[in-house]
């Protein structure tokens, strides 16, 4: 797993290629990301189906409830079929467009 730090950001990386052992270790050092917005990179992933993305799904609700953003970024998956409790998006810069805009509208009170 890497990880890179960006201002109120972190960008972590599966590089073990394994996704249900990375799963389990984002869960396990959750504590030391929840107070930054997360982007979970899986653009080295293909063939990802909507379930392996959905299994992010309890981290990603709890880390909305604490009013931080929690991205995943994949290319190869039907963006459509995803719940919509989960952001997914194609590209690291949409990520990050989307975590700003949320940052704001967190600010704005929304």
């Amino acid at each position: 797993m890497k990880v890179d730090h960006k201002s109120h950001t972190v960008i972590i990386k599966d590089t073990q290629g394994d996704l249900a052992s990375f799963v389990t270790k984002l869960t396990q050092q959750y504590k030391s990301f929840e107070k930054l917005n997360i982007t979970v990179d899986l653009l080295a992933h293909k063939n990802l189906t909507v379930a392996d993305v959905e299994v992010f799904s309890a981290l990603s609700e709890q880390h909305k409830a604490a009013k931080k953003s929690f991205i995943i970024v994949a290319d190869d998956i039907d963006f459509n079929a995803v719940s919509d409790d989960i952001t997914v998006v194609p590209s690291l810069l949409e990520a990050h467009d989307i975590i700003e805009m949320e940052e704001i509208e967190r600010d704005l009170g929304f």
